[in-house]
C-alpha cells in the first residue's frame, strides 16, 4: 500500500544502500581533507595579520553566501569548460565539500580560540611557560573539547547535504531511488512514498548516531 514492497524487490535493497555507501564516502574524504585545512586557516585568522585575515574572510563568506549546489556546477561543468579538465562527479564532490568543511571548520577555530580568556595566556606566561607550552598543554586542549561536538555537527550536516550531487550524475542513494522509482512507476504507483520513507530513515540513522556522540561529548565535558 505504501510502496515499500518495492524495496524489497530484486537488488533494490542492496542498491540503497550502496547508494548511502557513496555519500557516506564523499562524507568522509572531504571531513579528512577539510578538517586539517579548516585547522591551519582558524589559527590564521584567529592571528594578527589583518591581511591573511581580511583574505579568509572574504572566502569564508563566499563559500557561505553560494550554494552548494551552484559550487558544484561551477567546478564540475565550469572548470571543464574553461580548463578542459575531466574532473568526475565524485571528484567534483569532493573538491566542493572540502572548500565548504574547510571554511566552516576555520570559524570553529577562530571562535574556539577567540573564547580562551586572555588571562589564560598571562596565567601562563606568569608561570614561566613558553608561547609553545601554552599552547600545547592550556590553549589546544580547551580548545579540542568545545570543537568535538562542532566538529560532528559540521559533519552531519555535509551527509545530509550531500543528497545534491545528484545534480551531478553522482550515483548516491537519491540517485539510486529515483532510479528505483521510475523503473516500478507502473506496476507500484506508490513507490515514492515508501522508497524515499526508507531513505529519510537511513539519513537519520546516520546522523542521528554522529548526534548521539556530538551530545555525549557536551555532556561529558560541560
Amino acid at each position: 500500500m505504501w510502496g515499500i514492497e518495492v524495496i524489497f524487490k530484486g537488488r533494490n535493497l542492496i542498491r540503497l544502500l550502496e547508494g548511502l555507501g557513496a555519500a557516506l564516502e564523499i562524507s568522509l574524504i572531504s571531513v579528512l581533507i577539510s578538517i586539517p585545512i579548516g585547522i591551519i586557516l582558524g589559527v590564521l585568522m584567529a592571528g594578527k595579520n589583518p591581511v591573511i585575515k581580511a583574505v579568509l574572510r572574504i572566502y569564508l563568506d563566499f563559500i557561505r553566501i553560494m550554494p552548494q549546489l551552484v559550487l558544484l556546477f561551477l567546478v564540475f561543468f565550469g572548470t571543464t569548460k574553461v580548463w578542459g579538465w575531466d574532473l568526475s562527479g565524485e571528484v567534483s564532490s569532493v573538491i566542493v565539500f572540502s572548500m565548504w568543511g574547510a571554511a566552516e571548520m576555520s570559524d570553529l577555530v577562530r571562535g574556539a580560540l577567540k573564547a580562551i580568556p586572555k588571562h589564560q595566556y598571562e596565567s601562563a606566561q606568569s608561570l614561566g611557560f613558553t608561547p609553545l607550552q601554552t599552547k600545547a598543554y592550556i590553549i589546544i586542549p580547551q580548545c579540542v573539547r568545545r570543537l568535538i561536538p562542532l566538529s560532528i555537527n559540521l559533519i552531519t550536516r555535509m551527509i545530509k547535504t550531500t543528497s545534491l550531487v545528484l545534480m551531478i550524475g553522482v550515483v548516491e542513494v537519491l540517485k539510486v531511488a529515483q532510479q528505483i522509482i521510475e523503473a516500478n512507476r507502473m506496476t507500484s504507483p506508490n513507490a515514492a512514498f515508501g522508497v524515499y520513507l526508507f531513505v529519510f530513515v537511513l539519513y537519520f540513522a546516520a546522523c542521528f548516531i554522529l548526534s548521539l556522540i556530538a551530545r555525549q561529548l557536551e555532556r561529558k565535558w560541560s
